[in-house]
């Protein structure tokens, strides 16, 4: 299941997200935070990502924003 879950987020990357002008305020990208959350929390990464994506907006400030070793729907602050 994971396997199926991360091919459809890199075929979003190679053939869906080249025709659209970068705009993800978080670094690692969206669909890249989505791929490491399945990685690490299997199915449960699905919502990970889906609420990163959710909170990936202008009004954001953006920045780093790792996957945490944890399951959380909440931002992962990266303290300086």
């Amino acid at each position: 299941m994971k396997k199926i879950l991360i091919g459809l987020v890199r075929f979003y990357q190679k053939y869906i997200s080249p025709a659209f002008p970068p705009s993800c305020r978080y670094r690692p990208s969206c669909s890249a935070y989505m791929i490491e959350a399945i990685e690490k929390h299997g199915v449960k990464g699905v919502l990970m990502g889906i609420a990163r994506i959710l909170r990936c907006h202008p009004l954001v400030e953006g920045g780093e924003d790792p996957v945490p070793d944890h399951f959380s729907l909440r931002r992962n602050k990266v303290s300086k």
